[in-house]
């Protein structure tokens, strides 16, 4: 017995010392790579956040080098889903399962019929992210919107691959939109909404929406700091953020790979663009050329490489999964965008993907959608998850969440 009580004693002595040694080296890398440019709201409490994501990506990472953890994002997604459920008197939740997906429902009280419904799908890169890490926000959103929110809670890679994420997130949004009486919603009166990622899977399922004819048209559609086009990582916001924490070039870039279950190999090719032949480039460069953002905006693009010999015919795969509609909602034909209903389009000045955004408000302009754009001079990505969360919270998440608030009281 005293030989077992010696035995744990040392092992738990030599994870405390594994765990300072690294905690050092997370401090020694912190500060010698992570940048926070002037002009971000409280770089202080940012400075903190980051931090702390560092460190616990990192043990996730070696703990599952060393056989304990069998998958990457454990600790970070035990510690977004720690935060206590939201209650009060003036909104009703409900955990279930649609068409096999755990959701989430928030209901204002008291419960009305014909109210406003929000389908609202997380961020998190399809690896990070649930209905619980999210439920501060989305009880925000119902309480000050007075409006139905459904959370869906798709399931992540590795668990389910790609592309299961938007198929999950589709199925969803029909059977809501089919049977929102059933909720207490409008039919007339659904958006759909996402932020991040999720964003992303947001843009893709009302492209597919609306081009359904058994199913009520979305009223509107909401994205957040959206990831909108796998095809050109040299626009002038990859440029400029490129080192911006919480996202910068190369984490977007891994975490799609990771999205996708590709080799990490093709990283540098996909970052400098070597993944995609002219003949390709030139078909979307109408779409996203620089000259099609503000002139503020426009202060800083890489040029023009020429492929480096890579055959495009070694990953014709990929690149067609990157161009399309699942991975690219950016780039598809105007005879989609045009059905597309009224859009809300949140940017942030310190963010890689400020102009996946802002090219696809002018997509959408230019083809007769009314586009509400809301962009935050001081905001980082991500900025929005630090809505009421104690002593990292951020001023500008609560502006940011009323600007939703206020466009979705419009219908």
């Amino acid at each position: 017995m005293d030989v077992l009580w010696t035995l744990s004693a040392a092992v738990v002595e030599l994870l405390l010392l594994f765990m300072l040694l690294h905690l050092a080296w997370v401090v020694h890398h912190y500060l010698c790579k992570v940048e926070i440019p002037h002009g971000i709201s409280e770089p202080r409490k940012l400075k903190l956040a980051v931090f702390l994501f560092i460190w616990l990506v990192s043990m996730d990472y070696v703990l599952k080098k060393i056989g304990i953890f069998k998958h990457e994002m454990v600790l970070v997604n035990l510690l977004l889903d720690a935060s206590p459920r939201v209650k009060g008197p003036s909104l009703s939740t409900s955990d279930t399962h649609i068409e096999g997906v755990p959701v989430r429902l928030y209901r204002p009280k008291p419960h009305r019929l014909s109210q406003r419904g929000i389908v609202f799908i997380h961020g998190g890169g399809g690896t990070s992210g649930s209905i619980v890490s999210y439920d501060v926000f989305c009880s925000y959103l119902s309480k000050e919107s007075d409006s139905v929110v459904l959370s869906v809670g798709y399931h992540l890679v590795p668990y389910q691959p790609y592309p299961k994420q938007y198929y999950q997130c589709l199925d969803v949004a029909v059977h809501f939109m089919k049977h929102a009486e059933e909720y207490g919603v409008d039919p007339g009166r659904v958006i759909v909404c996402g932020d991040s990622f999720g964003g992303l899977l947001a843009a893709s399922v009302c492209q597919m929406l609306v081009q359904k004819d058994d199913v009520p048209k979305p009223r509107a559609q909401m994205l957040v700091y959206p990831f909108l086009q796998s095809v050109k990582h040299s626009l002038p916001s990859y440029m400029q953020n490129a080192h911006t924490p919480p996202l910068g070039r190369k984490e977007l870039v891994t975490a799609a790979l990771k999205y996708i279950q590709k080799n990490f190999s093709l990283l540098e090719v996909i970052i400098q663009g070597d993944h995609i032949s002219r003949e390709v480039k030139a078909k979307y460069d109408k779409w996203l050329s620089k000259e099609n953002l503000p002139e503020e905006f426009r202060r800083r693009e890489s040029k023009p490489r020429t492929p480096n010999g890579f055959s495009f015919g070694e990953i014709q795969e990929l690149i067609d999964q990157l161009c399309g509609p699942l991975l690219s909602p950016l780039l598809v034909d105007d005879a989609v965008i045009r059905q597309l209903p009224d859009t809300f389009i949140l940017t942030c000045q310190f963010d890689v993907l400020r102009d996946d955004g802002v090219l696809y408000k002018k997509r959408l302009e230019d083809n007769g959608v009314p586009v509400t754009w809301c962009h935050f001079e001081d905001a980082f990505h991500g900025f929005l998850g630090f809505l009421n969360q104690r002593f990292l919270t951020f001023s500008n998440s609560k502006q940011g969440a009323d600007s939703m608030v206020d466009y979705i009281r419009r219908f």
